[in-house]
This record gives structure tokens, C-alpha cells and sequence, in this order.
């Protein structure tokens, strides 16, 4: 995987708090961004799910789809 380099200006008393508590911000900023991500994934395909649901009320079981989208995040 290739990765690459942020920054981000933080008040000097922040990062004396940080390295006093022993907190790796890489780590947490890395962690914390995966699962934002991965929160504003879901929330779109969400509203997607509520669209198509909307073109396609009465046209297919219901059941069905909520099948499709929880074999979709098993294989995420």
C-alpha cells in the first residue's frame, strides 16, 4: 500500500498535551479517518438504498434487498 503525508496546524498547547499523555497521533489520526470514511460510506450508500427504495416501492421484495446489502458489507 502507498501512503502518503498530511499535516495539520494544531494549537502548541495540544501537542504538549499529547506527547505528555503519550498519545501516538499518527496512530489516532489514522484510525480515526479510516472510520470516518467508513461512516460516510455508509451513510451514503444509505441514502442510496432509501432513493432506490423509492423508485422501486412495490416493484421488489424488501427482504431482498436488505440481503443485498448485508452480503455487500461482509465483503467490505
Amino acid at each position: 500500500m502507498v501512503s502518503v503525508v498530511i499535516s495539520v496546524r494544531i494549537p502548541k498547547e495540544l501537542k504538549e498535551k499529547l506527547e505528555e499523555l503519550d498519545i501516538n497521533v499518527s496512530e489516532v489520526v489514522r484510525e480515526f479517518l479510516k472510520e470516518y470514511v467508513e461512516e460516510i460510506e455508509i451513510k451514503r450508500l444509505e441514502e442510496k438504498l432509501r432513493r432506490l427504495r423509492l423508485h422501486l416501492s412495490g416493484k421488489i421484495d424488501p427482504t431482498i434487498v436488505a440481503k443485498l446489502v448485508r452480503e455487500d458489507r461482509v465483503r467490505k
